[in-house]
């Protein structure tokens, strides 16, 4: 058994009432196997034989039930250590403890600071449900640091916000069956939507504080002290993965970190995210190897062009037209049809639109609770899959840890929300009452302030809504603001839709108690309303500039896409240049 670490039990007196105010601990089990070795199985009883529950993470965290060692069953040889009863996935299951470590955490976020470890973390604004999993960290990597970022929306809120119908997506096959919501028509490539409980579970930082889960909230900016490191890093991270072998004469690796160095982004990261989005494997294959043959409707060729972080392929893209069309489609748009270009395009676009617009972590990434001037919370998030952070910060702390460099000084920034509930569960059942199924009123917010404040423009009649936008995008962007329920989007044939590409035309009607507003989609580019700009959209802008077809309403709006308050020449050139992959329609 390694050592346990535990975070003293506190006792708080008031002597003015003359009453004890105990200070409870909740007590996790944190998973601590060699790298790559087999998964821990959980049983139904102390017995390496019993039935099998299930498999634990490596340094996965589970809630201990009791502190009491149980014994194997039956003459149970197969451990060497007693078991351990925990919680798991909603049953009681018993784990071997051999290569388990014990950390308590205090139950309560109004706890006095006792250790100078928990004065430390409560110095820097963490809440006392935090310094159990820290100071283990602390104690063990003496070299890291940690920063609280404060989070000024109430944890419910939070969980609110991210819960939309196909906002956040989870793998159909996980272990916690619990998690998905069967009730969201939402799919795409074997995932599915994700209930308001298991998307607390995987937002709710306390349950990865254990060195394999920590490095999703790693500050990912270039460290000059672990520069020596980053080479044999990143070669080792990628050296199993189909697309750097493909290239790996090519210098792969330095030209990705001289890229970070430029921009001042993490190179391990950049790495991790590369792993993640393109795989071990030879699945798409078209983005990385620059062999991609597609020709589009207007003759563009899209073969000798690069896409090392799957960017532009969107779920309904993807679902639509097929990765290879979405990846390089975006690759041509952005000129990427070299290996350096390809490389450093990507990494230059996470760091304008990411990391330095407050995601700046992987977690931030995909969970964007700060926001940044007009972009909103809950908006511009890089993926839909709510374990993405987790696996990548997985793939970042295996790599480090086999290269020996933990001791390296990383620093992790972590989000702590206001109003959590303390207590820690780690079924993923906690944080939030996932039995709440109290439906808020809509707002009372004026419906223009809901549709600019969403981070869409408004004018009367009209919502400018951007090219490729989703429905079910649409709608929680906008029921951010403005309550659930409240919107209704239908098409052009007047159909209330939930899904799909909006295109122009479509209608969009907004509730907010005293009135109710219907407003029309304008996409800038989309004349014909079928959400794409197309060989059709530059026909018709032709035809008006002629004076042989009309254009009008939304569509007219669409035409217009300088801005100048008619359809010209002008707006022709630009349409036809979107086209060809040469000027982008903002």
């Amino acid at each position: 058994m390694k050592k346990v670490f535990i975070c003293l039990l506190l006792f708080a007196f008031v002597f003015l009432c003359i009453e004890t105010v105990h200070a409870e601990t909740t007590t996790r089990v944190i998973i601590t196997l060699p790298l790559n070795s087999k998964n821990k199985n959980v049983r139904e009883a102390p017995n390496g034989k019993a039935n099998k529950l299930g498999v634990t993470a490596n340094y996965g965290t589970y809630r201990l039930l009791d502190e009491k060692p149980y014994p194997g069953l039956d003459g149970d040889n197969t451990c060497s250590e007693p078991w351990y009863k925990i919680y798991y996935n909603g049953k009681d299951g018993y784990i071997c403890g051999e290569n388990v470590e014990f950390v308590k955490s205090h139950a309560n976020d109004d706890v006095a600071p006792s250790t100078d470890c928990e004065k430390q973390m409560s110095a820097l604004g963490f809440p006392s449900s935090y310094w159990g999993g820290l100071c283990r960290l602390k104690e063990k990597y003496p070299s890291w640091t940690f920063e609280a970022i404060k989070v000024d929306t109430d944890w419910s809120d939070v969980i609110k916000g991210e819960s939309p119908c196909g906002w956040n997506l989870i793998r159909k096959n996980t272990t916690n069956e619990n998690f998905i919501d069967t009730s969201c028509e939402e799919e795409y490539s074997g995932y599915m939507s994700v209930l308001p409980v298991g998307l607390a579970y995987f937002m709710d930082p306390r349950n990865f504080l254990s060195e394999g889960y920590i490095f999703q909230f790693n500050y990912l900016s270039y460290a000059n002290v672990l520069e020596s490191s980053y080479f044999t890093t990143v070669d080792a991270m990628l050296n199993k993965a189909s697309f750097y072998i493909y290239h790996k004469q090519n210098d792969f690796a330095n030209i990705l970190i001289q890229a970070a160095k430029e921009v001042n982004v993490c190179p391990i990261f950049t790495s991790a995210r590369m792993y993640q989005e393109l795989g071990a494997d030879e699945k798409l294959f078209n983005l990385y190897s620059g062999t991609g043959k597609y020709i589009d409707a207007s003759g563009v060729s899209y073969t000798g062009y690069y896409n090392f972080y799957n960017m532009g392929v969107t779920d309904t893209c993807a679902k639509d037209f097929g990765t290879t069309f979405c990846g390089l489609r975006y690759a041509v748009n952005k000129g990427w049809n070299t290996l350096p270009l390809a490389i450093q395009g990507g990494i230059r676009t996470i760091s304008a639109e990411y990391i330095n617009k407050n995601q700046y972590t992987t977690y931030l990434q995909k969970f964007n609770v700060l926001g940044y001037g007009d972009r909103k919370p809950y908006s511009h998030q890089y993926q839909t899959n709510v374990q993405a952070p987790s696996s990548e910060s997985t793939i970042s702390f295996s790599t480090i840890a086999n290269n020996k460099a933990l001791d390296l000084p990383f620093l992790f920034k972590i989000p702590v929300y206001k109003n959590m509930d303390a207590f820690i569960d780690n079924s993923g059942n906690g944080s939030v009452n996932d039995g709440d199924s109290t439906v808020p009123k809509p707002s009372t917010i004026p419906i223009h302030t809901i549709v600019t404040s969403s981070g869409y423009k408004y004018e009367s009649g009209y919502i400018g809504v951007p090219l490729h936008q989703d429905v079910s995008t649409l709608k929680g962007a906008l029921e951010s603001v403005g309550g659930n329920s409240t919107v209704v989007i239908t098409n052009a044939a007047g159909e209330s839709v939930t899904s799909g590409q909006v295109g122009t035309g479509f209608k969009v009607s907004i509730n907010n108690q005293s009135t109710t507003e219907v407003l029309e989609v304008v996409v800038k580019g989309d004349t014909s309303g079928d959400g794409e700009i197309n060989a059709l959209d530059l026909l018709q802008i032709q035809k008006s500039i002629l004076g042989t077809y009309t254009l009008s309403g939304a569509s007219l709006k669409a035409g217009d896409t300088s801005g100048d308050g008619e359809v010209n020449a002008l707006d022709l050139l630009q349409v036809q240049k979107h086209i060809l992959g040469t000027y982008t329609i903002k």
